[in-house]
């Protein structure tokens, strides 16, 4: 038994260095986010020196981030339902309904997912110019459903979709189903666990999402987080790191609790539309 714990020891201690190196970032962005601006450089502390929990008042007072953290949840939540539901729909049309060029049409669609977003912003500027969205959050909800991660998610649903069999399809066309019904009533079902991993990757991608809202948006009302996030400077434009923790740690809960909650549906579906 002893022999046995200490061939495992040297794998249990690689687990552990990984943990640690991993988890400080978090806990260093945390601890810091409790001290003030001039303690946070110099040796690293495990602890706050000043336990100054004013920080997390200030960071509502120096900037509308009340209203940044809103409209990040807006965009957020708009784009993954969209992404979610045109995924589904398309996702279902090119794996298991017959049309002209259905295979050209899905190549095209799999170009997307290799067209960097730097390479379209510039178009997708002035196509939302010329339909007035610019310094808007509807340029922010459009491209989560019809850029590269709906593709992507389009992709993942067709994935699956192609592997359910098709004596499930033919016995409710038996039963009198068309195909609206077999969508909703019998893959849609179905591919619960791919739609709830799809969604948890679209919601962290949009919640995370810079160089649009960067590009997009103009007014302070209506930044989204990662813009508010580097605004957090002083008179002279400095930043003030012990807000921009603050406001950094506020800023990864939604995406924390999410993932912690559905991690293991998201490795689930990931492997499961891989290997059928």
């Amino acid at each position: 038994m002893n022999r046995k714990y200490l061939k495992q020891a040297p794998y249990a201690l690689l687990v552990v260095l990984l943990t640690i190196l991993f988890v400080y970032p978090f806990w260093w962005m945390v601890v810091n986010s409790l001290n003030s601006s001039a303690e946070i450089f110099g040796v690293p502390k495990l602890l706050p020196t000043s336990w100054a929990f004013s920080n997390y008042h200030d960071i509502f007072t120096v900037q509308p981030f009340a209203r940044h953290y809103l409209n990040t949840l807006a965009v957020a939540f708009v784009g993954t339902a969209g992404n979610v539901l045109l995924a589904a729909l398309a996702g279902y049309a090119f794996a298991r309904m017959r049309f002209p060029l259905r295979n050209a049409a899905f190549l095209l669609l799999l170009t997307a997912l290799m067209m960097p977003i730097e390479v379209t912003i510039i178009p997708l500027f002035f196509q939302m110019q010329r339909w007035g969205a610019l310094d808007t959050l509807v340029p922010l909800m459009l491209l989560p459903i019809f850029g590269s991660q709906g593709a992507f998610s389009t992709f993942m649903l067709r994935q699956f979709y192609v592997t359910v069999p098709n004596e499930l399809e033919e016995a409710a066309r038996i039963d009198g189903l068309n195909p609206l019904g077999i969508f909703l009533k019998i893959m849609l079902p179905i591919a619960v666990p791919v739609l709830s991993s799809v969604a948890i990757l679209a919601f962290i991608a949009v919640w995370n999402t810079y160089l649009e809202p960067l590009v997009f948006i103009s007014s302070l009302e209506n930044f989204t987080l990662p813009l508010s996030l580097t605004n957090f400077n002083d008179t002279y434009g400095l930043p003030q790191w012990h807000l921009q923790l603050a406001a950094t740690t506020l800023s990864i809960l939604p995406i924390m609790v999410v993932y912690l909650l559905f991690q293991q549906k998201v490795s689930d579906a990931m492997v499961n539309t891989g290997l059928k």
